[in-house]
């Protein structure tokens, strides 16, 4: 593998394409010297880099002549939209011009195109979008975001599997502790899926806590959070509406007398720090985990800079290996448990 993975970004998805996407591929590649391939229509986005200054980056572009709407269903946009910016930039992965793949467009046909072009990892039924999270103490992953409403027991420990290996190899955590999200911590709670997930993971190697609850996510009680994908957005969303709460009473409440003025002077530095800790822009994207390659999936209205730490996200993904990490760790299993014919019963 060269020093740099090649990321392809898919530069016409987002709310405000190619513009944010071009913005923040351009900062990636001057901050990090990561080499970038924009996927889209060529004029549009030569006609954006050209308010940048790119001399000297590696940038290129690789026409795309489709573009895949927020609207547009995953199955239409695999039968339709075959040279959309989304399929052409996984296709450069699968011939090995690029690395890793970054997508502000529409998260399940980029879910989709992803399992469909590069497959999934053997041993996963279903990929699952993995979200990372300030707490109290650093960070917490949380998985599935939003990639799988419906899911069954089998499917939540390979998201716990998942978790742990890019906790361990990503967030630097040993032996990471994996907690099942419920209504509570006694065995009683939860209900038919969390209860049959619960005793499922309690069978495994995975350093399982059991159930936790919504706070435990926040308070550094558990690295790697694990619920299906309804329940996961809705976490997300609440996360970040809560976040944009907070800093918009914080804002009235020092704006509105002089004192408090005078205490904003004085906390400044606590805030910005805060503000940092929580904004999403820092963490980028989310993590497509399952699939043979690496991917990140990121909001549809991501601002430029949460676009550029995206890409860093998926090189330095790339650079640890996580697929293969991934891959090894399954086949491992598999053959410490060679009676088992149905991989998403082994014990991991």
């Amino acid at each position: 593998m060269s020093k740099h993975p090649i990321v392809a970004v898919d530069a016409m998805g987002g709310d405000h394409a190619p513009a944010h996407e071009v913005a923040g591929a351009v900062m990636a590649a001057r901050q990090w010297q990561i080499p970038i391939v924009l996927v889209g229509q060529t004029e549009t986005i030569e006609k954006e880099l050209a308010n940048h200054v790119v001399q000297g980056l590696n940038i290129r572009i690789e026409q795309a002549s489709e573009v895949v709407g927020m609207h547009d269903s995953p199955s239409y946009a695999l039968r339709k939209k075959k040279d959309s910016s989304i399929r052409v930039a996984f296709n450069l992965v699968k011939q090995g011009v690029a690395n890793a793949v970054v997508s502000t467009g529409n998260s399940g046909a980029t879910m989709a195109v992803g399992m469909f072009v590069l497959k999934r990892i053997s041993g996963i039924d279903r990929p699952a979008i993995a979200t990372v999270l300030p707490n109290l103490k650093d960070q917490t992953i949380i998985l599935d975001a939003g990639g799988n409403v419906d899911c069954k027991p089998p499917h939540l420990v390979q998201f716990a599997l998942m978790g742990s290996v890019y906790a361990s190899h990503m967030l630097d955590k040993v032996a990471p502790r994996v907690g099942l999200l419920s209504n509570g911590e006694e065995a009683s709670k939860g209900n038919e899926l969390t209860r049959e997930a619960n005793q499922a993971l309690r069978k495994t190697q995975l350093n399982y806590i059991g159930y936790i609850e919504g706070r435990d996510i926040y308070n550094g009680h558990t690295d790697v959070v694990v619920c299906d994908g309804f329940v996961g957005n809705v976490v997300i969303k609440v996360s970040e509406g809560l976040a944009e709460a907070i800093g918009s009473m914080l804002r009235k409440e020092f704006s509105s007398r002089l004192l408090s003025k005078i205490g904003y002077l004085l906390a400044k530095p606590a805030l910005k720090a805060f503000r940092k800790k929580v904004d999403y822009a820092e963490y980028g994207g989310a993590p497509l985990l399952g699939i043979k390659g690496t991917a990140m999936i990121c909001h549809g209205s991501s601002s430029p800079k949460a676009i550029m730490n995206a890409i860093r996200m998926a090189h330095d993904t790339e650079i640890h290996q996580i697929t293969r990490q991934l891959t090894e760790r399954l086949d491992g299993l598999r053959t410490e448990n060679k009676e088992e014919t149905d991989t998403s019963d082994v014990v991991v």
